[in-house]
Formats: C-alpha cells, sequence, structure tokens
C-alpha cells in the first residue's frame, strides 16, 4: 500500500494529511493559538479530592482544573517529589491523595467542550521505538508485531542493553516502529530517554507552582516519530525552513527517514493537488456518500457517535439480502475510515441495514474489524446486538475534525434544528394571555424576526384578531432584524 504523508506549515497552523494510495486517510492540525496537550508532563498541585467519585481535580496551570481518576493512580510519583516510598497503589483516591499535595501527572486526554484535561500518574515518555516506563521494572512490545521470534529477539535485546546500563529500575514499552532494529538503534533510543528522565529529575525541585515540566514534540516531528514507517513511501512539506528542521530532527532521532523528506516548491496549494482540501470539507458533512449509491448519516454528540447505513439509491442485481450485504460490506470499509479522518473517538453504535442472514452478519463485522486493524488508535467491536446494532469504542485523546474547525451554530445553538415560525406564533399568543392576566397594560408591542412577524400578519391574522378582541388590548408588531427565528419579546405599556 503506497503511503505518503503531506505537511502543510503557515505561521498560524500545522497541517498533516495521511494519504493511502492517494487517498486521504488522517488529518491532524495544530494551530499556534490552541496547541493540544496530550503527553505533556506537568508538576500539578491537587485542589479537589472527590472521594464519592474516586477521583480528583488537578490544577496543571491551564484554565481548567484537569481530572484525575482513581483508577490512572497506579503509581506514587510523589517519591520522586518528597522521597515518600510508601506504596498506594490500590487503595482509594482519599488515601492516595490530599488537597494541596504536589503531584507529577501527564495528560492523556486534551481538555473537550465543558471538560478539563484526562491525566494520569502513570508518565510514560516515547521515542521512536520505545516507551520510558519510569520507576517500572517490565519490558513490554506492542501486539501488532506479530513475528514471535522478532518479539523474543527484541524483548532479549533491550534487556540486555538496560542490564548493562545499570537501568534495572526503568521499564520499557517495544513500538511497532522497533520492527527490525537493530541493537545500536535500541541503544540510541534508551540513552536519549534516560536523559530525558533524569532532566525532568533534575527540573522538578526547582518547579514551585503548577506548569508544565516536559511538553511533547510539535504536531510535524511527533508525526514523524510516531507515524513515519517503512510503508511510507514520501513525505511532502510546503515549507522549505521547516523541511530544514525536520531533517535536523531526523538526524537526531530517525536518520534512516531524512531520504524520504522533499520539499513542495509548487505554487498551488499541496492540500489542493491532492484534494485534500475537499476530502476536509466532506469530513464536516453528515452524510457520507458510498460509491454504490448507499450512504451513511454520522451524527456526533457529547456522549456518544451514531453512524446509521442506508441503501439509498442501490438497488443491487439479485435480491434484497444480497442488496443489504454489499451495501453493508461497502459500509463497514467507508465507516473505518470515516473514524480516523473526522478522529472520532469514545462509545460509537453502527446501525447496519438489517441482515436476516447471520453468516452475512459475521462477514460484515469481521471486515470492519480488519480494516480498524490499521487504525492507530485502539478500537474495541462488539458482537451485534439483539437490535441489529454494533457497539464499539474507539480510544479518545485529542478533540474531533469537527470539534477542531467547528463551533456551535449560533442559530440553533447546536440542536440542529429550529423551531418554526407557526410554533413562535402560538408561544407569543400564549405569552400575551400570560402577561394580560398579570400585569395590567394598556398596550403591548411584540419584538420578533421578520418570518414570524409576517406569518402573524398573514396566515395567522384571523387568529391575532381573536385573540386582540378576546384580550381588548391594542397589540403592535415590530420586525427586530437581529432576532433568530424563535427569538421574540412583549414590551408593555
Amino acid at each position: 500500500m503506497n503511503a505518503e504523508l503531506l505537511i502543510n506549515v503557515t505561521p498560524q497552523e500545522s497541517r498533516v494529511g495521511l494519504l493511502y494510495n492517494g487517498i486521504l486517510q488522517e488529518v491532524h492540525i495544530e494551530r499556534s493559538s490552541h496547541k493540544g496537550v496530550v503527553g505533556n508532563i506537568y508538576k500539578g498541585r491537587v485542589c479537589r479530592v472527590l472521594p464519592g467519585m474516586e477521583a480528583a481535580f488537578v490544577d496543571i496551570g491551564l484554565k481548567k482544573a484537569a481530572f484525575l481518576h482513581a483508577s490512572d493512580v497506579v503509581r506514587n510519583y510523589q517519591a520522586i517529589i518528597h522521597g515518600d516510598n510508601n506504596d498506594h497503589r490500590g487503595k482509594n483516591i482519599a488515601d492516595m491523595l490530599y488537597e494541596g499535595m504536589d503531584i507529577l501527572v501527564q495528560v492523556i486526554k486534551d481538555p473537550l467542550g465543558t471538560k478539563g484535561a484526562r491525566l494520569t500518574t502513570f508518565v510514560t515518555i516515547p521515542s521512536r521505538s520505545l516507551v520510558l516506563v519510569p520507576e517500572e521494572s517490565t519490558i513490554g512490545i506492542s501486539s501488532k508485531i506479530e513475528s514471535h521470534e522478532e518479539r523474543e529477539r527484541l524483548k532479549s535485546q533491550v534487556e540486555l542493553i538496560r542490564t548493562k546500563s545499570s537501568h534495572t529500575r526503568v521499564g520499557y514499552i517495544i513500538r511497532t516502529a522497533a520492527e527490525g532494529a537493530t541493537e545500536a538503534v535500541l541503544q540510541a533510543d534508551m540513552a536519549f530517554l534516560s536523559r530525558q528522565w533524569a532532566r525532568i529529575n533534575e527540573v522538578l525541585p526547582t518547579i514551585k507552582k503548577p506548569q508544565v515540566v516536559c511538553a511533547d514534540l510539535p504536531l510535524v516531528k511527533r508525526v514523524l516519530r510516531d507515524m513515519v514507517a517503512e510503508s511510507i513511501e514520501r513525505v511532502r512539506i510546503d515549507s522549505r525552513e521547516t523541511v530544514v528542521k525536520v531533517k535536523q530532527f531526523c538526524q537526531d532521532y530517525t536518520p534512516d527517514f531524512i531520504d524520504l523528506i522533499e520539499h513542495y516548491p509548487g505554487e498551488r496549494p499541496i492540500f489542493d493537488i491532492y484534494g485534500v482540501e475537499d476530502e476536509i470539507e466532506k469530513a464536516l458533512e453528515r452524510q457520507v456518500q458510498l460509491k454504490s449509491g448507499g450512504y451513511l448519516i454520522i451524527d456526533q454528540t457529547e456522549s456518544m457517535t451514531t453512524i446509521d447505513v442506508n441503501t439509498g439509491r442501490f438497488v443491487g442485481h439479485r435480491n434484497l439480502e444480497e442488496t443489504i450485504f454489499k451495501t453493508n460490506l461497502e459500509a463497514a470499509y467507508a465507516i473505518a475510515r470515516q473514524l480516523r479522518l473526522r478522529n472520532l473517538g469514545g462509545i460509537i453504535i453502527i446501525d447496519f441495514i438489517d441482515m436476516s442472514d447471520i453468516e452475512h452478519r459475521q462477514q460484515v463485522l469481521a471486515v470492519l474489524e480488519k480494516v480498524l486493524a490499521n487504525d492507530c488508535a485502539k478500537t474495541y467491536v462488539s458482537p451485534v446486538s439483539q437490535l441489529g446494532l454494533v457497539e464499539m469504542t474507539r480510544k479518545r485523546t485529542r478533540e474531533s475534525l469537527e470539534h477542531v474547525l467547528c463551533e456551535s451554530c449560533s442559530v440553533c445553538s447546536g440542536k440542529g434544528f429550529l423551531k418554526t415560525p407557526q410554533s413562535i406564533c402560538y408561544e407569543i399568543f400564549r405569552e400575551i394571555l400570560r402577561e394580560i392576566r398579570q400585569f395590567d397594560a394598556k398596550e403591548l408591542l411584540v419584538l420578533a424576526s421578520q418570518d414570524v412577524i409576517d406569518l402573524l400578519l398573514d396566515e395567522e391574522s384571523d387568529n391575532l384578531a381573536q385573540l386582540q378582541r378576546f384580550v381588548d388590548r391594542n397589540i403592535r408588531f415590530q420586525v427586530e432584524t437581529l432576532y433568530m427565528q424563535d427569538q421574540y419579546d412583549i414590551v408593555l405599556s
């Protein structure tokens, strides 16, 4: 599979597009005014402990206090800050933390909507091939490295290097990118991680208030660290200055990939050449067309994302069951791509078209799991429920594409619908009756939008006349051009 990275850099933002065979699969955006904090390590201060929720809120120097659940307090890092060697693992939150306590934490989820960042005390430091796990002694390995011989080789080499360097108190996770790595590469990564951890320990005692201790890499370098693998054939960057910086970064950390990096000098924007801009626009739409004529409806809410599959114009060639099966198969591929492209996470409910054939259900589920295996984010797919729904989860760390690029509609406040002008007219009638019964007014002035006033004076004029006779008051109307359709006011005089 031909894969390439396109990187568009401006002073305001950096954007990265991952393409497979010319088709956009992922988009990452980082703006200079709003950078993500996932991966950053902070010295925080506990500002509130909630035993009933088994959680605590921690001040890390951001606008909102961050959230730390008891399940994420996996090790007592106060041994680093205060020299306290007591093991607090497995106790409740009140036994582990107290208000005013300084604690070393790492962000695992960016602030999303009204929620603050999600934290863990299980601090990890990543490099190209390895992840350092401080104060651990185990060596883990990515499940995506399938060869048993390669897994054993990597484990034994990391163990040997660790023993020689006398760093037996730290643990490591061997990343997928380490597959085929030489002993020299692993040794260089381990030395780099050890220096990073040593610097954190040196600076901790000097920090007196909640703030960042070690920030993760900026987007472009982070992508090169985490995404560039042998499958990537080319990295094209439209900024000459960034090319120089990236090559220097690769020289220090991933020298094998320097030859993949090239500057795009064209006048036409790089994202336009590859159709990335158009794909980003499509990824913000609610409806996704399938080649067969079917389509998906994707609705993202705060609690979950729902995906509905429809046959649309696709009528098939044999029978209804075969038509439904083919549509669902095509939808499975499209759904996996849309989840990555839109960066949708959390709980996801997929409503495939009902299939009576059990074997067809199993095949569609198998295809979905297969294509999701290429996703860098961790996913879990449950069997088809009795209602014919597929429930799945996708690990959410950063904001979705929609949350990065969009905001709630100022007209409907994100609801996606508005009350009709007729509904507003009847609300006004009811409100007039309430006002007359409570206050002694000689005249009423109704302020509303143009559509509502037009309807009141035209189609609803008979009802309005009846109301005026009933209340025995003069009612005047005034159009407010700045009012939304569902806004109105009644002024008494």
